[in-house]
Formats: structure tokens, sequence, C-alpha cells
């Protein structure tokens, strides 16, 4: 595990926004993974890093132990921890996911 470890991390500080999902930008395999890509473009956000949970069982698992999150999709902004679908949903209802995004 402590190879993932690093991958994620690496993937994390490596780009703006990151994006642990099932599936794809442009096929999503969820729900709830369709709602955060679905929000990100009403924030106009086009440059984003994706990570595909479904393609990698150690990411998938990974990704929950490097968060202490139980569920994907996961959202980081800036190396940080944002949440899930229903945080990321709050947060742009409430106007602070697009600041944080400015």
């Amino acid at each position: 595990m402590p190879d993932v470890q690093e991958k994620i991390k690496q993937q994390i500080s490596g780009h703006k926004i990151v994006l642990y999902m099932k599936g794809t930008s442009k096929f999503p395999m969820c729900g709830f993974s369709g709602r955060v890509l679905k929000i990100l473009s009403a924030c106009d956000v086009k440059d984003f890093f994706t990570v595909n949970v479904l393609e990698d069982e150690e990411i998938r698992q990974g990704i929950k132990e490097y968060s202490n999150w139980p569920t994907v999709p996961q959202l980081y902004i800036n190396g940080q921890f944002i949440g899930g679908s229903d945080i990321v949903a709050e947060m742009y209802e409430s106007g602070e996911l697009q600041q944080l995004l400015q």
C-alpha cells in the first residue's frame, strides 16, 4: 500500500483539481460521480485531472485510506480534500466552492 499512497499523493500534488471517480469525465459510471462533474462544469472548470477508480482496485481502496473517507467520488482542490458528492453540492449551493475555485 505505501506505493499506492505515494502515487495518490503525487496525483493530488501534481494537479490543481483532482477528482477520484467511478468512470471517466466523458462517461461517468455512477450518479454521484456525474453529479460532481456537472457541478464542476457549472463552475466553468475545464482543466482538472480525473482518476477512474474502477480501473485500479489498489487506488480505489487506497484513496479511501488516504482521505479517511469511505466513498468515491472524492474531490481535491489545491491538495486539499474537499469531500464527496453531497459536500461538493452543498458547497456549490452556498457559493463556497466557487470561491475556492477562483
